[in-house]
């Protein structure tokens, strides 16, 4: 193979695997029938996750305890290092339509809808608790994958989650 294509093959190959930094994300784009979370800077999608959901993973959230992973463009707003699960990052859910809506349904809207990483503990068990919803309408990743989201995702990052 001549060099100069063996650079260019080595260069796809770099540029593949490359991540974004801090900063440099500006879009958390969730697809929930796809079970994928992606980070984008611009256009581009610079990385994607597997993930799973609340337990009743189909249509938006409505009210407290339904198991469902809202839908819509919120923020990621604040992160808790200190969570039950391997670190997590607030999603801004419920905003006012959600609260309007609740009230109107006659319930209570929930809140505390996070991106978060395995149990405390059981990070372990990712490789299996990836494989179902589990969460009670949260986005939960592999601890790994959760490390990179946190040092690559700022606070005041907007999400979108798509049905």
């Amino acid at each position: 193979m001549p060099t100069s294509r063996f650079a260019v093959l080595m260069f796809a190959l770099s540029a593949s695997t490359m991540t974004a930094h801090a900063g440099e994300v500006d879009l958390v784009r969730v697809e929930k029938s796809e079970r994928r979370l992606e980070l984008l800077s611009g256009d581009k999608v610079v990385r994607s996750y597997a993930m799973a959901l609340g337990a009743n993973p189909v249509g938006h959230k409505g009210r407290e305890g339904d198991e469902r992973t809202p839908e819509g463009r919120y923020v990621l707003d604040w992160r808790n290092p200190g969570s039950g699960y391997y670190r997590s990052i607030h999603i801004s859910y419920p905003n006012g339509d959600d609260v309007a809506a609740a009230k109107r349904a006659g319930v209570v809207a929930g809140g505390m809808i996070m991106i978060h990483g395995q149990p405390n503990g059981y990070g372990w068990w990712s490789w299996l608790m990836q494989m179902f919803d589990w969460t009670n309408g949260c986005i939960a990743v592999t601890d790994e994958d959760m490390a990179e989201i946190w040092h690559m995702v700022e606070d005041g990052t907007p999400i979108e989650i798509n049905p």
